[in-house]
């Protein structure tokens, strides 16, 4: 007896059988309840922003001595995957992005010891600023989104933001919670806006302002003195606590001798306690509907649907490996118990992201769905075999099912969606080997109707044991080497690897121990329904049918004089089929995409706006924008944020909009009603309002696009082209002609680059000689202007009540900004004390303002960017449309007036794919990246691990049967699983995906073991003596039961997973690729392996 009947007879025996199925079921409840719920899966993505000002240095010189060492240094550290800088005037940003999988902390611990250890790559007399480390990761995107908002006139968005920086602490205090942090609002600063005349007047400049603020806000303990046998403190000087206080500050003394009199800060400048200018814009409006969205989550319902309010919004983000519902709930509770109190009446407070319901919401129907697949798996059995069997196989499932949560949980993997996919899809293979072992007990049963059931339950499970290990393996074989993908792929799909594997290995110990005991128990009360000889299965009403079907089928291709022209019309008819099914692909009837999009409820509004728009403008664009979208039926409310990015989600963080803080640049979170009160998915809403609002953004002079969230790994967009060279003025004359071909590739949209627009500067060049004849330092000179200008925060006042600090701002008033009049109308001190105004000191220049400079691993690029729309909706072939016109292109023509010897471009664009240019000097070239080359590396991986699946499936059963020749036989049905795979792909109009390559791996392994329990029952009939051809037969009618319910439950459980955005590809091919390919091997096994073996069997 081998090691499955063995088992079987220890375990079937032992009283410790039923505690070890009491632990496993235990072990899954206690997994449910401590495992931590998130929508999507945890993955490592780090990336840093070394951030370098360099003031006053022109874009060229901060990528010449900033930009390019420091990508030099940084590329050294190991576990880098890129290095990207961006260098613009006085300013250089490099971001280091680390392979996936790197911790987090090793990976700031390794750039911030890289950073320091080689600080001498700066100049220490540059005059560069010391290097600033922000490092991001996914744990920074904030799950929970609180907008506080106001319908009263009376309130601003400073009060909101006031109210928010107050309740931030309250917040904080939530355990499990991260970051919190409020957006939107203008701060709380006390200014002091000069007034030029009356400065002039009693001849103080800016600086001497500045001074007097820093010199006068001083308070230090002097020690102390003793007195009346007490110990006394003694304090000197005092703070500045209020705007009164400034106002009364003491800036200078003038007048003659005797009747000289105090000049007052309040004499010379306007103080101003309150907002401060504002450098940005929020605000919230309702969409139609809005109404039901917030009665749906018990908020009060907003106004009506167009309205729009002022706003911020209070983000927060959790801890690494905490339950995002359990931080969500306590933050939503939290917002609920401070209205009232820290929150006052009359400010609303809108729930506008809850990654954590999101999550529950996720788990629980994925939880539910699996108990639904399970039931039917159970009742099919019921219907097959009966209900004792039934019952079997019901208690065998759940034990796999609780052992794998735990399994799951002690490798660190959360109750997301893709893990909890990855137990629905693995419910049709964790059942096999239960039913196998049922089924075949219940057969020995039949053909041994007078034996004790305890006799015949070890050699059942032996009969079939070797097989089920076999098979069992191979499947791990197949579905195991998918978790070295590589990539953010990798990570986003391992869960279903590695669970699905966990799970197989369990259902094979629950199959061997626990289903023979319950077996022993249950059905020794259970009479056979038919008593039948050696062979009997065949004399049963059922075996008789199949045993005849079989007959009749097979027999033409077992012929000794005709099966070889039969099994030749056989084998060409499938190669046939294969190659039309393949066809499909090509023809486009099955569009190949990544990843197809999730049905969501948010999706973004992303505006550029010309470099040097202001403000005001790119609000204006954006409430434009906003109407807009408030038309649409779906939405419930949306946020404008402008000037400031909203709050970011993980395709956010990788694409870094979290650095989008600039008059130009805004953006607008679009929340849509659940997806359950809408017919149309979130894809169909975002396309629908694409057209317009992209108009208005172009109207405006700007570009606008609409952002989705991917569906797996976030790229930079979904079409990038990087145009590298040996110029990069060239560069950007080759861009500019890739973004026509671009713009005339048709369904291409979202079309733009990185090349900043003209935009005019002015620099006010100090007359060198002069100011040195009058006495007047540059320097001095320069500081008068930015402190009239941009404002100098000269020092905090220290107010008791004020929970953060409120600077002292010295600056010209706002409205005398808008010209250089009153700023050339400052004065500087000469060395002889003598007041200069800047007009004499300055030249008024205009020039056109420097465009900022990108790298990625240390080359100049520039990028191209696109999005593909319309019927294909795959980037793909957007790619290879542009790629057909930009392939070879003649660069002729093509001028670079600015670049290094100017004039025009000569020779042709070249191409790559996977690398950058090995020679970058050699001429201009673009490299293809975004979806493709997550796609690329994620198809190539996926084919890498199917290949080694195989070779390791191919291993296995040379070990087991000892054969070469038998593991091809049971391999050929392999490629059948396309027949049935692509078909179903273009019958339900599904586009091929990632997952829908996962499932054509687990194919593999799920066919592999209906194979092998063929040609197993084959050897061991010819084994007992029958006769070779009549045991090919009797294989397929007897085996038939098994592998049509085996391949049912996996069947049933892909079913549930059909209706899913995202592993509907993944369902197709299971449920498709199982049916045809299940049917096909019934047949093609039996006759490849007697023509294989036949003339060995017959010498």
């Amino acid at each position: 007896m081998g090691i499955s009947g063995r088992i079987a007879k220890i375990f079937l025996a032992s009283r410790m059988t039923p505690l070890l199925a009491l632990v496993a079921l235990l072990m899954g409840v206690f997994a449910t309840l401590v495992t931590p719920r998130e929508e999507e899966p945890q993955i490592d993505v780090t990336m840093a922003d070394v951030f370098v000002v360099f003031p006053g240095a022109s874009a060229k010189d901060v990528e010449n001595l900033v930009a390019t060492p420091a990508e030099q240094v940084l590329s050294r550290l190991s576990g880098v995957e890129h290095v990207y800088s961006v260098s613009r005037p006085g300013m250089a940003v490099i971001t280091v992005q680390f392979d996936v999988g790197i911790k987090y902390n090793d990976a700031v611990l390794r750039l911030h010891d890289t950073v320091q250890s080689h600080r001498d790559w700066l100049a220490p007399n540059l005059g560069v600023l010391e290097p600033v480390i922000k490092p991001k990761g996914i744990d920074d995107v904030p799950i929970v989104a609180l907008t506080f908002w106001t319908a009263d006139p009376a309130r601003s968005a400073f009060d909101l933001q006031q109210v928010a920086r107050a309740a931030e602490i309250d917040f904080k205090r939530i355990k499990g919670t991260r970051d919190v942090s409020t957006l939107g609002g203008p701060d709380h600063v006390i200014r002091v806006l000069l007034d030029t005349e009356r400065m002039n007047a009693f001849g103080v400049t800016p600086q001497d302002l500045a001074a007097a603020l820093k010199v006068g806000n001083a308070l230090q303990s002097s020690g102390s003195v003793v007195a009346g046998n007490r110990e006394v403190l003694v304090q000197t000087g005092t703070y500045l606590e209020s705007a009164a206080d400034v106002r009364r500050l003491v800036v200078a003394v003038r007048g003659a001798a005797g009747a000289r009199k105090p000049v007052f800060m309040g004499d010379v400048a306007r103080i101003e306690d309150g907002p401060d200018q504002p450098a940005r814009y929020v605000w919230h409006g309702i969409g139609p509907a809005g109404g039901d969205a917030a009665a749906a989550r018990g908020q009060r319902p907003g106004t009506d649907p167009g309205a729009t309010f002022p706003a911020v919004t209070l983000q927060i983000s959790k801890q690494p490996g905490v339950n995002a519902a359990d931080v969500a709930d306590g933050v939503i509770a939290r917002a609920e118990a401070l209205k009232g109190t820290v929150i006052p009446d009359g400010v609303e407070v809108s729930v506008t992201r809850n990654y954590g319901a999101t999550a529950t919401e996720k788990a629980q129907k994925l939880i539910g769905k699996l108990a639904f697949a399970t039931a039917f798996v159970v009742l099919l059995v019921f219907f097959a075999l009966g209900k004792r069997e039934a019952l079997i196989v019901g208690v065998a499932v759940t034990l796999t099912l609780a052992a794998t949560l735990f399994a799951s949980w002690a490798w660190g993997f959360t109750l997301n969606r893709v893990s909890l996919f990855a137990l629905i899809f693995s419910i049709g293979i964790l059942v096999d080997d239960a039913i196998v072992v049922v089924e075949n007990i219940h057969r020995w049963q039949a053909l041994h109707p007078d034996k004790p059931l305890l006799e015949l339950i070890p050699p059942a499970v032996d009969e079939v044991g070797g097989p089920t290990i076999l098979a069992t393996f191979t499947v791990i074989a197949a579905l195991l080497p998918m978790a070295f993908v590589t990539g953010l792929m990798g990570p986003y799909m391992s869960p279903i690897p590695i669970n699905a594997s966990m799970g197989m290995f369990i259902s094979l110990a629950v199959a061997f121990v626990v289903t023979p005991w319950l077996a022993g128990k249950l059905l020794a009360h259970a009479s056979a329904s038919v008593a039948a000889a050696h062979g009997g299965a065949a004399q049963s009403p059922l075996g008789a049918r199949l045993e005849r079907f079989f007959r009749r089928v097979l027999t033409p291709f077992l012929d000794p004089e005709t099966g070889r022209a039969a099994r030749r019309k056989l084998f060409a008819a499938i190669v046939v089929l294969i190659l039309g099914s393949v066809s499909l692909a090509a023809v486009q009837l099955v569009v190949l995409k990544m990843l197809p999009f999730d049905n969501k409820s948010e999706f973004q509004v992303v505006l550029d706006m010309p470099v040097g728009t202001p403000l005001e403008e790119t609000a204006r664009v954006l409430r434009a924008i906003g109407d807009e979208l408030g038309k649409v039926p779906e939405v419930s409310d949306y946020q404008v944020y402008a000037g400031t990015a909203g709050p970011i989600n993980f395709n956010g963080l990788v694409r870094q909009y979290y650095l989008r803080a600039a008059p130009e640049w805004g953006d607008i979170q679009v929340n849509l009603v659940d997806k359950h009160r809408r017919a149309r998915q979130s894809h169909e809403i975002a396309v629908s309002v694409r057209a317009a609002v992209e108009a208005i953004g172009r109207q405006a002079g700007g570009n606008a696009k609409v952002v989705e969230v991917p569906p797996g790994p976030p790229v930079m967009s979904p079409i990038v082209a990087e145009v590298y060279g040996p110029d990069y003025q060239g560069q950007i004359a080759v861009a500019k002609e890739v973004r026509k071909v671009f713009a005339a590739t048709p369904d291409l949209v979202a079309i733009d680059d990185s090349v900043q627009a003209d935009a005019r500067k002015t620099v006010l060049h100090v007359l060198q000689s002069k100011a040195a004849l009058l006495g007047v330092a540059q320097s001095d000179v320069v500081e008068a202007v930015r402190v009239g200008l941009a404002g100098e925060d000269a020092t905090p006042v220290h107010n008791a009540e004020s929970k953060f600090e409120i600077p002292v701002r010295v600056m010209l008033p706002p409205e005398k900004q808008s010209s250089l009049d009153a700023l050339l109308r400052l004065r500087v001190r000469s060395r002889d004390g003598v007041l200069v105004p800047v007009s004499e000191l300055v030249e008024v220049r205009e020039q056109v303002r420097e465009k900022a400079i990108y790298h990625k691993d240390l080359l100049p690029v520039v990028y191209v960017y696109a999005d593909m729309g319309g019927k294909l909706d795959s980037p793909l072939y957007g790619m290879f449309d542009v790629r057909g016109a930009l392939n070879g292109k003649a660069l002729e023509g093509l001028e670079s007036a600015q670049g290094q010897g100017g004039g025009k471009l000569a020779g042709t664009l070249g191409e790559w794919f996977v690398r950058q240019p090995a020679d970058p000097y050699a001429g201009y070239s673009i490299k293809w990246d975004g979806e493709w080359q997550v796609t690329y590396e994620t198809f190539r991986d996926m084919g890498i691990a199917y290949a080694v699946g195989l070779i390791l499936i191919y291993l296995l059963v040379v070990a087991h049967f000892g054969s070469y020749l038998v593991p091809l036989v049971i391999m050929a049905p392999i490629p059948l699983t396309i027949i049935g795979v692509m078909p179903g792909h273009a019958l339900l109009g599904s586009q091929y995906t990632a997952t829908s390559m996962i499932g054509m791996i687990a194919l593999a392994g799920i066919i592999v073991r209906n194979s092998i329990l063929l040609v197993d029952f084959i050897k061991q009939q010819v084994a007992a003596g029958m006769d070779f051809a009549e045991a090919v037969i009797q294989s397929a009618a007897v085996r038939a039961k098994p592998i049509a319910l085996t391949g049912l439950a996996a069947m049933l459980g892909a079913l549930f997973i059909l209706d899913d955005p995202i592993f509907n590809g993944l369902a197709i091919s299971l449920i498709f690729g199982i049916f045809v390919s299940t049917v096909l091997t019934l047949v093609v096994i039996p006759v490849l392996y007697y023509a294989a073996f036949r003339k060995e069997h017959t010498a």
